[in-house]
Order: C-alpha cells, then sequence, then structure tokens
C-alpha cells in the first residue's frame, strides 16, 4: 500500500497545525477511523478508471482512501483553509498519487460541468447534514455521468432517502432521487469514528442510476416532475384529487387525469411512486402510449 490513511492524532495533529476549529455551521466532523473509510469506499466501488467527485472533504480521511483505489478525485471543499492544505496532506500520506488530485475551493451547489475537465463517473461523500439533500439533487442533476453514489449522511437522512412509498419516512427527498435511480441503504456508522463526536449515527447510502432511464430525462421533463411531488407532498392527508386540483384546474379534470394514469384519486397524494407521478405527467400531457420513454417500473 503506497497510502497511509489518517488516524485520529493526525487528524487532531492537522488541526492544532492550522489552528482549526470546525464549525458546526458547516457540518465538519471529519473520520478518523480507517476501518469505516474503507468499507465506504468498498462499497461504493469505485476503481483506477472512475473519475470522483468528493464533497467536503476536511482534512482528506475519505480523500486518501478514494485515491488509494486508484480513483482520480476531484474534492470540493467550500472551506479555504482547508482546500489549500489538503494537496499537502495527499503529498505527505502518499507516493505519485497527488496527480490524481485536482481541489476546488467553492460552494457545492454551485458547481457546474464547466467547472471539470473530465465528466465524473462516481459521486463519494461524507456530505454535510444541512446540504446533504440539495447538494445530492444538483449533483445527479448537472452530472448525468454519474452512475454510482455513495454518500455517509447523518441517519434521518439516510431514513428518509431510502424509504420505499408509504413509509413514515417516506418524503420528497425519497421521490426525488428515485427519479434517477435505485436506492439502498448501506447500514449505520457510529458516532465515535468522527472528530468531533456528532450527537447522531450516520448512515450510508448507495444510488444508482438507471443503466437506460423508464423516462425522458430532459431537464424540463424532470423540473415539471419535481413540481408535482412538491405539489403532493406541500398537502399531506389530502386525496390525490384535492392535492392536484389547482394544478389540474378542477376537482373533475384532477381526478380524470389521476384515473387516465391509473391512479385512485381518493389516495393520499404523498403515497405516489416516482413512475406514478411520471405516469400523471405524461398521461396530462396525451403522451402515454406514444412516448418514447414508457413507464416500465
Amino acid at each position: 500500500m503506497t497510502i497511509r490513511l489518517l488516524g485520529r492524532t493526525e487528524i487532531r495533529h492537522l488541526a492544532k497545525e492550522l489552528n482549526f476549529r470546525p464549525r458546526k455551521s458547516l457540518g465538519q466532523n471529519f473520520v478518523h477511523d480507517a476501518n469505516t473509510v474503507r468499507r465506504i469506499v468498498s462499497a461504493s466501488g469505485v476503481h483506477r478508471h472512475d473519475s470522483v467527485i468528493e464533497v467536503g472533504p476536511g482534512l482528506g480521511s475519505l480523500t486518501l482512501g478514494l485515491l488509494d483505489r486508484g480513483a482520480s478525485v476531484t474534492a470540493v471543499e467550500v472551506d479555504p483553509v482547508l482546500a489549500h492544505r489538503l494537496p499537502q496532506t495527499i503529498a505527505e500520506h502518499s507516493h505519485s498519487e497527488i496527480h490524481r488530485l485536482t481541489v476546488l475551493n467553492q460552494d457545492i451547489l454551485t458547481l457546474t460541468r464547466a467547472d471539470l475537465e473530465t465528466e465524473p463517473t462516481a459521486l463519494v461523500a461524507n456530505l454535510p447534514y444541512n446540504i446533504a439533500v440539495p447538494a445530492l439533487l444538483h449533483l445527479l442533476a448537472e452530472f448525468p455521468s454519474i452512475k454510482t453514489v455513495m454518500v455517509m449522511v447523518q441517519a434521518e437522512v439516510a431514513e428518509r432517502l431510502a424509504a420505499e412509498p408509504g413509509g413514515k419516512d417516506y418524503g420528497v427527498p425519497s421521490v426525488k432521487v428515485r427519479f434517477y435511480g435505485r436506492v439502498r441503504r448501506y447500514g449505520m456508522v457510529s458516532p465515535t469514528v468522527f472528530w468531533p463526536i456528532p450527537r447522531v449515527y450516520s448512515g450510508l447510502v448507495r444510488i444508482d442510476r438507471y443503466e437506460t432511464s423508464p423516462w425522458p430525462t430532459e431537464e424540463s421533463f424532470r423540473q415539471r416532475v419535481f413540481e408535482l411531488i412538491d405539489i403532493a407532498f406541500a398537502q399531506r392527508r389530502k386525496t390525490s384529487r384535492n392535492a392536484f386540483l389547482e394544478w389540474a384546474g378542477s376537482g373533475n379534470e384532477s381526478a380524470s387525469r389521476l384515473l387516465a394514469a391509473s391512479i385512485d384519486p381518493a389516495r393520499r397524494g404523498e403515497t405516489l411512486s416516482i413512475a406514478e407521478f411520471v405516469r400523471l405527467l405524461q398521461r396530462s400531457d396525451g403522451a402515454g402510449e406514444s412516448s418514447d420513454h414508457p413507464v416500465r417500473l
């Protein structure tokens, strides 16, 4: 092995050297357990042919693990102090791997395709709680080349992302991530592997983008589907007929569109699957049978 992963002592030494105090507002909790890093990287399945986006690399624990797998890494760090120190840390803990690292000091929510020289194939990250869902949805939309996602998020967020229709944790994030691919839980992570130690457990979530999308993926279509999702979940406990009344123009039209999509108008809007939201839009457009992307899920 050419790379030495960071441990608890090295994490603390780095923070002391930088006179750095983790900020809760940025969700700065750094992994110091090598086994946890290896577990995340292994579950992601990345290899030397992958170009990985890492969000919030912090002091470099996960970055080193990804480089150790042979992947190229673009680490996007909003904190200028950490972004400046990261290349030095990688150089000190490896041999020639530094040439596979690019560090961008910017907000992940502003990252676009124009910022990267190579199309990313994977997203692997310890996502800060306050931006976890917005960052995930932004990157999936902005980079269609991302085929695999492995993220560590607070357990509450992991449960929401992986929740199935009808479950107590099922919500807007649950539906929207399924527009892009299949979602799976990969277990829990103890707070003790972080510095500082958070008050909550974390969870691992993997998303595999559909090899062939069951529906259109252009931005205009996605935005209209997401609008329906937002409408349904903004009016929990209402029937689908009433939830979509304003969108459809009348109660009768709402019921008619739902029935055309094989959805019971009496069902609550927040119980619908992503396939049902897509079908509702397609049938409302009169695009159901003639669409180039009929819903197959």
